[in-house]
């Protein structure tokens, strides 16, 4: 298996060797050397809308995979679907071979794959240490009766407090470790997020729209924290709307438009691909359209993040 190379430091790293994808086709549904996370027909509709339609995708091993298209292309709800946030109407998918449909969201996690969320999901009650040892998994104090025996979990406790210290550190939260997440700024519920996933020690990150919303100072930094990620060996998949932010970071970049997969490639082939230029622009970016046709793709896109807001307030995201 190939692998991606990196070096640097923490204010920024420098691609020396990217040959992970070496010989492979760049077009939808390209097999790659050594995926991490394989899906097969997955598919989910809401009433007549099939908002991902997906015949065959790989994410590639050690990488960092952008997933990007329009507004109401599928890219949460393929999100959902694989973390275990959403069911499909179909399909099959995997992780390190292993099976993952029919898991709910905490055994997906337990298996190696995390997931941020849009809207972040601190607890705004609990301070941020106490977020952070909530991501910790295998916790014996969780069950019932051992919980009341404290010699049973308590240096497994210390344990999960020295490793959330670490990883808050990492993230310039420190000084925020007794206070409500409540409190936080919305880049630094980023960042607790992002933190709090590694509790998990996870072989996969996906990162929906981490910089969405965040200052551009503070969205430098979490470019810079995805790039880390990266370089301590874990495959991250991140929605990203910035194609600044994807052009930089990105070693692979997968396009949806109306729930499929209309394009894979390096960035650079990307953004001169006709496919992905009519996804974002529209099949007549060339010449005008009519009223009747204006009014047609606006009802359909109108249709699509209509059934995705619908889909994430039945979640509760």
């Amino acid at each position: 298996m190939t692998e991606t190379t990196r070096t640097g430091t923490t204010s920024g790293f420098t691609k020396i060797k990217v040959d992970a994808f070496e010989g492979v086709p760049e077009e939808p549904g390209a097999p790659k050397s050594g995926p991490i996370l394989v899906a097969d027909g997955l598919t989910r509709r809401f009433g007549g809308l099939n908002a991902v339609n997906v015949d065959h995708l790989e994410f590639q091993r050690g990488v960092i995979t952008g997933l990007i298209g329009p507004n109401g292309a599928g890219k949460t709800t393929l999100f959902n679907l694989l973390t275990g946030f959403d069911k499909p109407n179909a399909g099959v998918w995997s992780l390190d071979g292993k099976p993952l449909r029919g898991l709910p969201a905490h055994k997906v996690a337990q298996r190696g794959m995390v997931r941020t969320f849009q809207l972040t999901k601190a607890l705004s009650r609990l301070t941020v240490m106490e977020n952070m040892k909530l991501g910790a998994s295998g916790q014996k104090g969780e069950r019932f009766f051992a919980s009341l025996v404290k010699p049973l979990w308590r240096d497994q406790e210390a344990a999960n407090e020295e490793r959330a210290d670490g990883l808050l550190a990492r993230f310039n939260l420190s000084h925020m470790r007794d206070e409500f997440a409540g409190s936080l700024s919305g880049g630094q519920r980023k960042l607790l997020e992002m933190a709090r996933a590694l509790m998990v020690q996870p072989d996969l990150i996906m990162l929906d729209e981490p910089m969405a919303g965040v200052n551009p100072a503070l969205a430098q930094t979490i470019v810079s924290h995805v790039q880390d990620l990266a370089a301590d060996g874990l495959s991250v998949v991140f929605v990203e709307h910035d194609m600044d932010v994807v052009r930089t970071i990105s070693d692979w970049v997968v396009v949806m438009a109306e729930g499929q997969v209309i394009a894979e490639g390096r960035h650079s082939s990307i953004v001169t691909d006709e496919r992905v230029i009519d996804a974002y622009l529209g099949r007549h970016h060339g010449t005008p359209l009519d009223p009747a046709e204006q009014e047609r793709q606006l009802a359909e896109a109108q249709a699509v993040i209509e059934a995705e807001e619908r889909a994430r307030e039945g979640e509760g995201i």
